[in-house]
């Protein structure tokens, strides 16, 4: 982005620079894919409490307070992810109550998935994956808009390429 960013103001807590949040699009994706995971097994304990016997009701509550704790978890995960660009390495902060932050340095970068299922497709969102040497040192960032997630892909290469050359 702009030289003028610090990377000593990284932190994992505070919000000195400018980070970019990802889209409210991915809160949608994790919502319906919640739901086409947990509602039917609520339905299927609704269902067998009404016809055959009324203990399967504590199921249906048990799975209902599942799927209301997903949503409000889901709600808190997603607003925790932001990233920004720095002159030498991308960042990417998760995460409220166990909080993390990945660093990677441009010159590290060996590839970058951008990667959109059909659901995020019909949301308009993809996912960057980063690919270093090291397993341990790359990271992923769900959920930006599919252009930004191009665009980024095509600056981050270009940029790995330039510091790699040394330039």
């Amino acid at each position: 982005m702009t030289s003028a960013l610090d990377p000593d103001a990284v932190t994992l807590r505070g919000d000195e620079l400018p980070w970019r949040p990802v889209s409210p699009a991915l809160r949608t994706v994790r919502l319906i894919t919640l739901s086409v995971w947990l509602v039917p097994f609520v339905l299927a304990f609704v269902v067998l409490a009404v016809l055959l016997w009324p203990w399967f009701w504590i199921g249906a509550v048990v799975v209902a307070a599942l799927l209301a704790w997903g949503v409000w978890l889901i709600g808190r995960q997603v607003s925790a992810i932001s990233w920004i660009e720095l002159p030498d390495e991308i960042v990417i902060r998760k995460g409220r109550v166990f909080r993390s932050l990945v660093s990677i340095p441009y010159g590290r970068l060996q590839y970058i998935d951008v990667q959109s299922g059909p659901l995020m497709r019909s949301r308009g969102i993809a996912s960057c994956e980063f690919h270093t040497a090291s397993p341990e040192s790359g990271g992923t960032l769900p959920g930006l808009p599919l252009e930004e997630a191009e665009a980024l892909r095509g600056r981050l290469a270009a940029r790995g390429e330039a510091q790699r050359a040394g330039l």
